[in-house]
């Protein structure tokens, strides 16, 4: 991962109603900026720190990994032209020198990853084109956090995607995996039983054989805005036209955030529509004041 200087350039506030919140700040560069890269700000509104793990498709060997505190936030900078996957760790235990293992979304036994995720695992997919992008969020291969996919400055479908509800509480027996009596995670039917129906393969590697099956249907109960098996991405697949991304763990589909960097102020609405420039100054000093009110109450 490397480390941005200038991270003042990124200030990231989640907004729920009137309730001001000061986030603490990382960055993380997947790729050197350049003019046409499109930023993935990456939030972790969990109550839990998670590690982001990031696979470019046709390159699954070398990928990126990060720690993020509750909190905190990273950017991930993509190019046109990129196709990959964005997920989260959880429950992982990395030594001094990056090794270390996962209770899921492990890809490999490095911080930085080294493969594709290991099922089940919550799954923003994108693919970045020239004039249109298309993302999902895929539950084919499970589930183990919720994740909230908004596109900033959209043009087009630009709907936001995603999973808010937490598919663990009513997992079924059969699907769930658990750590200490805990529900940590919720498999897909294909993960569990590896059959062609639930797979969509073999005999049923055709839209109109593959049905949704009683497993799927409960997903897409919980999560309507995701593909909850291989053939539902035709329906959940989204067409858009947008400057960047902002992905949040642990969030809902209506709740506010906003990102600063280079010198604007955008906001994530159900539309993709961005919020006017901001005055850096009178940014910095709203900031400070309310820094100084929480500094009061706190001590």
């Amino acid at each position: 991962m490397a480390q941005n200087p200038r991270v003042h350039d990124l200030l990231l506030l989640l907004v729920p109603l009137s309730v001001l919140v000061l986030m603490n700040i990382t960055v993380a560069a997947g790729q050197n900026a350049s003019t046409n890269a499109k930023p993935f700000t990456l939030v972790n509104n969990c109550k839990e720190m998670i590690w982001p793990g990031i696979i470019t498709k046709g390159d699954s060997n070398r990928g990126e990994g990060f720690a993020l505190k509750p909190g905190q936030t990273a950017i991930y900078n993509a190019t046109v032209g990129w196709s990959g996957r964005i997920w989260a760790r959880t429950g992982c235990n990395f030594d001094k020198t990056g090794t270390g293992t996962c209770q899921t979304g492990s890809c490999g036994t490095s911080l930085n990853c080294t493969g594709p995720s290991n099922p089940p695992n919550t799954i923003a997919e994108f693919t970045l084109g020239d004039d249109v992008d298309f993302y999902d969020l895929s539950l084919v291969d499970g589930y183990n956090l919720p994740i909230v996919i908004s596109p900033i400055n959209g043009k087009g479908n630009c709907s936001i995607a995603g999973c808010e509800g937490d598919l663990r509480q009513n997992c079924s027996s059969e699907l769930a995996v658990k750590s200490n009596g805990k529900v940590i995670a919720c498999r897909s039917a294909c993960n569990a039983f590896n059959t062609d129906e639930y797979c969509c393969r073999g005999a049923f590697a055709d839209p109109a054989a593959c049905q949704p099956s009683n497993y799927s249907r409960s997903f897409k109960q919980v999560c309507p805005a995701a593909s909850s098996y291989a053939f539902d991405d035709r329906a959940s697949i989204i067409t858009c036209s947008a400057s960047e991304y902002i992905i949040i763990f642990c969030a809902s589909r209506n709740q506010s955030v906003c990102s600063y960097h280079d010198k604007k102020l955008v906001c994530n609405t159900s539309t993709g529509s961005t919020a006017p420039p901001l005055d850096l100054g009178g940014w910095i000093r709203m900031l400070s004041l309310s820094m100084l009110f929480i500094l009061k109450m706190k001590f």
